[in-house]
């Protein structure tokens, strides 16, 4: 084997030792060199194997006193403490909850405290489609400008401000309600109308309803007459409501409409929040006496005009009792094979049409019968013709009743052969005395 021969241009290789190799080594002295004192050498030894422990460890670990042993704890907390001291005053709240999948088409908007937004953004995800909107003047809310649609996500950003300018910003993605999660109700008269004496507040619900007090009980309907308002469910799907006799003459009615969040049955949820009010206009009553083939009209209780009428005729006579007038058309289309008569009349012209039953009950303009006929004998098919010129021209009286004549005007008819109206054929629920109509409040 050969041997390895050191030399001062040859010296042996390093060799890596412990603290007790190095200790060991300090006490031996080199071969022919005087033996120093052996406390004097360890003491060297061990001062010299202390301090490259020291230079060691400061050279891979730094002070101890800034690192040690909590990972940067520490110092993450001293920054976010910092970042905390600096963060905005302006605390922004959106209504619909991050990742909500049934928020409300009414209720979305943001609030600030401690700021004012600057700047809010609402669109519809998949279509990118913004929602105008607008910031209060004050700066403390924003609300959309028009009611959200069912079913659809939206995205929203916020942003404000506090009063050293520092800025805050709220992220929210969320989805409203779905139809078929949902219930709406649609109904009449609309916001703003006048109306007649005679008009319910009527609602007709999208789904049907099993939940009727709690429905009801978010639905009110008060008159600046004082007069009590109860509803009343036809079915599952309407509710109708009205006051005891005809509105007072003048009244403003209110209806408030609270039926965001309410339950109307299993997983159905009412989506709909608004105030509603109308006005009552002067009180006009007709009745129909098929006994004389007359209408007198009633203006505030007072005789205003009599008028000859064709109603209907012994094989189709006219319904008789209360009913309330819901549309008005200058001119319509009036086919028999839509109401059950076949085809034995088809006139696509009738003038001066006024709706009395949803089952096709009108008071109309007629200008194919003979003169003759008007105030002498009934020859419809259950309506209430008024004598016409083809086209709704000229002074005739039934232009002149279709142009007094508001919707919600009561047409009584009296002396018929056929059977009174049922009260959910129409706006027709007067043919209902009054405790039968409180029977049917879930209220």
């Amino acid at each position: 084997m050969e041997q390895l021969v050191t030399s001062p241009d040859n010296p042996a290789p390093a060799r890596s030792r412990t603290p007790q190799q190095l200790l060991q080594s300090a006490e031996q002295p080199a071969s022919g060199a005087p033996r120093p004192h052996r406390r004097m050498r360890r003491t060297l030894a061990v001062t010299a194997l202390f301090a490259a422990g020291a230079l060691a460890l400061s050279a891979c670990g730094g002070d101890a006193s800034a690192g040690g042993n909590d990972d940067g704890k520490n110092g993450q907390a001293g920054a976010d403490a910092a970042a905390k001291k600096d963060a905005s005053d302006a605390k922004i709240k959106v209504s619909a909850k991050d990742g909500a999948t049934n928020a409300s088409i009414n209720d979305t908007g943001v609030k600030v405290t401690g700021g004012k937004l600057t700047d809010v953004k609402l669109t519809a995800a998949d279509s990118g489609t913004a929602v105008a909107g607008a910031i209060s003047p004050d700066g403390s809310s924003w609300k959309p400008g028009a009611q959200l649609e069912r079913g659809t996500k939206y995205r929203i950003v916020a942003n404000a401000k506090d009063a050293k300018g520092r800025p805050a910003t709220e992220n929210a993605t969320f989805t409203t309600v779905s139809s078929a999660n949902s219930f709406i109700g649609s109904y009449t008269p609309d916001d703003g109308k006048t109306v007649g004496v005679g008009m319910p507040v009527s609602f007709n619900f999208d789904k049907a309803i099993t939940n009727k007090k709690d429905v009801q009980s978010h639905i009110t309907v008060s008159s600046s007459s004082g007069q009590q308002v109860v509803g009343h469910w036809f079915g599952t799907q309407r509710l109708d409501f009205r006051p005891e006799d005809y509105w007072k003459a003048g009244s403003k009615i209110t209806m408030k409409i609270d039926l965001d969040g309410v339950k109307g049955g299993q997983g159905i949820t009412g989506v709909q929040s608004k105030t509603v009010s109308f006005t009552i206009g002067r009180s006009q009553v007709s009745t129909v006496d098929m006994n004389t083939q007359t209408m007198t009209v009633k203006r505030d209780g007072k005789t205003y005009k009599s008028i000859p009428i064709s109603g209907g005729s012994a094989d189709h006579p006219t319904y008789n009792g209360q009913m309330v007038i819901s549309e008005k058309f200058e001119q319509t289309r009036m086919d028999g094979s839509t109401v059950g008569f076949g085809g034995e009349y088809d006139i696509k012209d009738v003038p001066h049409a006024m709706r009395l039953s949803s089952s096709g009950t009108f008071l109309h303009g007629n200008y194919w019968g003979s003169p003759s006929i008007f105030g002498n004998s009934g020859t419809s098919h259950g309506c209430v013709g008024l004598r016409d010129n083809k086209g709704g021209g000229g002074d005739t009286p039934a232009k002149w009743f279709f142009n007094e004549s508001l919707v919600g005007d009561v047409v009584i008819v009296k002396n018929s052969h056929d059977k009174t109206v049922q009260p959910d054929n129409g706006l027709n629920g007067w043919n209902l005395s009054w405790s039968d109509w409180k029977a049917g409040s879930a209220a």
